[in-house]
């Protein structure tokens, strides 16, 4: 079946610690020309879209913030629709306030109770007294809303630990389950493929990640290909609960890939 469509996790695909990949701006620069369209969809909670667009064209690929699909900017809309006028304490490493347009964030430390949690990526903000607030709130009636449950991700010093592994103690604790809004959330991946005008069965999931990149989407009926960089690891891949339909060594293989197929 004909790819019409692409959709491109970030970190650890195209970039790690924001440093291109050997060959992916070349790779990228290809299936721009190719005419396909394409989107970059990730979990990043550290930037905004702009600004990720800023670092991403410095680096030298063709993209613009138009182009790109944050788990804050889903979650934002998922909010807006779920929970409109909703007071949130938002748990999360780094500056993403633009991509929360419309929703309403407590002051840290304004006593006043939240009707959401909103957790996003892992960093030094995520503190025992950070999450101890969260777990008040929490047991206090709030809803936990998740931007992702990644457990970790590399960057050039290496595997880093991220909320993940933070959102299961809360949700333990608590007593709750966490509503995830990014990878590997449906509604993520309808989300872009909404964004691109595409349909499920043109359209590929490239990523890193097995389980919340490529299962995820092939799930939605998208194709998937795993790349063997970033936080790829050989024993994730074989304990995975299903098969990519495409393993990569890294993005810059994709163009040959691309020609392969039908």
């Amino acid at each position: 079946m004909r790819i019409g469509a692409v959709l491109i996790d970030i970190d650890g695909v195209l970039t790690v610690s924001w440093q291109p990949l050997p060959g992916s701006v070349a790779a990228l620069r290809h299936v721009r020309a190719a005419g396909l369209a394409l989107a970059l969809i990730t979990n990043t909670t550290s930037r905004p879209r702009a600004s990720i667009a800023a670092a991403l064209g410095a680096a030298g690929f063709p993209i613009t913030a138009e182009d790109i699909l944050t788990a804050p900017s889903i979650a934002a809309a998922y909010l807006r629709d779920r929970y409109p006028g909703a007071r949130c304490l938002l748990l999360n490493s780094g500056q993403v306030g633009e991509d929360l347009a419309g929703v309403t964030l407590a002051g840290e430390d304004d006593g006043v109770p939240v009707d959401v949690v909103l957790v996003g990526g892992a960093g030094e903000e995520f503190s025992y007294r950070a999450l101890n607030r969260a777990f008040r709130h929490l047991r206090g009636g709030a809803a936990l809303v998740a931007m992702h449950r990644g457990l970790y991700w590399r960057t050039s010093e290496g595997l880093q630990l991220d909320s993940g592994a933070f959102l299961a103690g809360l949700e333990e604790a608590a007593g709750i389950q966490a509503e995830v809004v990014g990878k590997p959330a449906a509604a993520f991946f309808d989300a872009a493929l909404a964004h691109l005008g595409a349909d499920a069965a043109h359209t590929m999931m490239v990523g890193d990640d097995i389980e919340t990149d490529v299962l995820a989407a092939q799930r939605r009926g998208l194709t998937g290909v795993l790349v063997k960089t970033g936080k790829y690891l050989p024993s994730t891949h074989r304990a995975a609960s299903g098969t990519p339909d495409h393993v990569l060594d890294s993005f810059a293989d994709l163009p040959a890939l691309l020609e392969r197929l039908p």
